[in-house]
């Protein structure tokens, strides 16, 4: 199994870019992420630097341009996030997470529903 290196949280927002427009530049990310944040174009360049030695981006250069693409989906990242969080938070107990999280929030009939028929469907799911 593959393990997916931790992206901080500066680093998600250069990934979401990436997972968006890939194959991207350089040029392109910070174009993109200027209207978004106030990081200067060499801190974006060093996010897409830490993320290549992380090895969650791959890149060619064509000429002296760089081209970015992601080495993990956006789905392969989620779901290692979560897991990392139910494992440092909730020592990998998933119900004692969704207790927490369903006790303390206000859920329309509709989102009830939809919880109820995801776990009906994980039960037959088992079956």
């Amino acid at each position: 199994m593959t393990v997916i290196p931790r992206i901080s949280e500066a680093e998600w927002e250069v990934m979401k870019v990436i997972w968006a427009e890939a194959p991207v530049t350089a040029k392109d990310v910070i174009e993109h992420l200027e209207d978004q944040t106030s990081w200067s174009p060499k801190t974006v360049r060093t996010l897409l630097s830490r993320l290549v030695q992380k090895e969650v981006l791959t890149f060619r250069e064509e000429g002296k341009t760089y081209i970015y693409e992601p080495l993990f989906t956006e789905e392969q990242c989620l779901r290692a996030e979560r897991k990392s969080f139910l494992d440092k938070v909730y020592g990998g107990a998933l119900k004692p997470m969704l207790t927490h999280f369903l006790s303390e929030q206000k859920l329309s009939r509709q989102e009830i529903d939809e919880l109820k028929a995801l776990l009906e469907q994980k039960e037959e799911d088992k079956r």
